[in-house]
């Protein structure tokens, strides 16, 4: 696939600066490790996972509380793709063993609240050539395709090649929450899609401008459908979107200082800070959205967080 080129300013004059991959493998996998969450947002639970048929190379759990294999390569390796959904499957069919470990490495309470219906395959490599690209887009589970790059020895670049979003729950879900006899522990009865399809024609309206404008901030925006909201995502959320259809607007939580708001909005009313205040989906702020003109006094608010992401 293209490369990145990354210069160093020197007067007028621009000199390249050359990215290479790790030297081993494993100390790619250990620089991740150590510093999960501030690259992508996903608590570390445990490396070199014993399963039935190998070990996964890293499990963990992202801000939207779903499960998350992570497969590591130095370079760029054919097998990345495949292996990494050998595992996924594998997980898909062992979610006690991945309870419990959550169970052990955070607490109960997180356990409990796993989402099951987006399980994430994160794949991290020098490179990816055009066949990986195509293959995950033919495959109906959530995968990013994640590139690096090391520039001497301070510099660390991700690139988000690609991403695949589900367009429904994994059939192992499906097929455990059949033999279980009860979906609800996967799809709560008002779960999002239910509110959405619920929703007035006013609200829906809203809702599209709105996302119209999110995928309009970059060619690397993507929408994962949860439980209970949607996330709209880079390497990291950016934004978590609610709709409130007895109130007749949409919630959105994005991630930002609130001390920086007056620069943008100086009205701050459809704004407050939740970062003490449990809600559904990640963000320290939220803005509520009930009319054309919120969404655009919202978009400056927005696209920082698209920013930061």
């Amino acid at each position: 696939m293209g490369d990145i080129k990354f210069f160093r300013l020197e007067g007028q004059s621009v000199n390249e600066v050359i990215g290479t991959s790790m030297s081993l493998e494993k100390d790619l996998q250990n620089l991740f490790q150590k510093n999960l969450r501030s690259l992508m947002e996903i608590d570390f639970l445990k490396s070199e996972y014993k399963t039935t048929n190998g070990r996964i190379d890293m499990l963990g759990l992202d801000e939207n509380k779903c499960p998350v294999i992570i497969e590591y390569k130095r370079d760029s390796n054919a097998n990345i793709v495949t292996q990494g959904l050998f595992y996924l499957d594998w997980l898909m069919n062992h979610r006690d063993s991945f309870h419990r470990l959550v169970q052990e490495k955070i607490d109960r309470e997180t356990a409990d609240d796993i989402d099951w219906s987006a399980p994430r395959l994160v794949l991290v490599a020098a490179d990816f050539n055009r066949y990986d690209v195509h293959a995950i887009k033919q495959i109906d589970r959530n995968i990013d395709l994640v590139r690096y790059r090391k520039f001497e020895d301070e510099w660390l670049m991700l690139d988000l090649l690609t991403r695949t979003a589900a367009k429904s729950p994994t059939a192992a879900v499906e097929k455990v929450a059949t033999a279980i006899g009860d979906k609800r522990d996967f799809f709560p009865r008002k779960n999002h899609k239910i509110v959405m399809e619920e929703a007035s024609d006013e609200l829906k309206d809203l809702y599209e401008s709105l996302k119209e404008f999110l995928y309009d901030l970059g060619v690397d925006v993507q929408e994962r459908h949860l439980k209970y909201y949607v996330a709209f995502r880079r390497i990291k959320n950016f934004a978590c979107v609610n709709l409130r259809n007895q109130k007749g607007n949409i919630l959105v939580f994005v991630n930002g200082d609130i001390g920086d708001i007056d620069d943008i909005e100086p009205d701050c009313n459809f704004i407050r800070d939740v970062s003490d205040i449990g809600h559904y989906g990640t963000g320290n702020i939220e803005i509520t959205i009930a009319s054309n003109d919120d969404l655009e006094r919202a978009k400056p608010i927005i696209r920082r967080s698209y920013e930061r992401a």
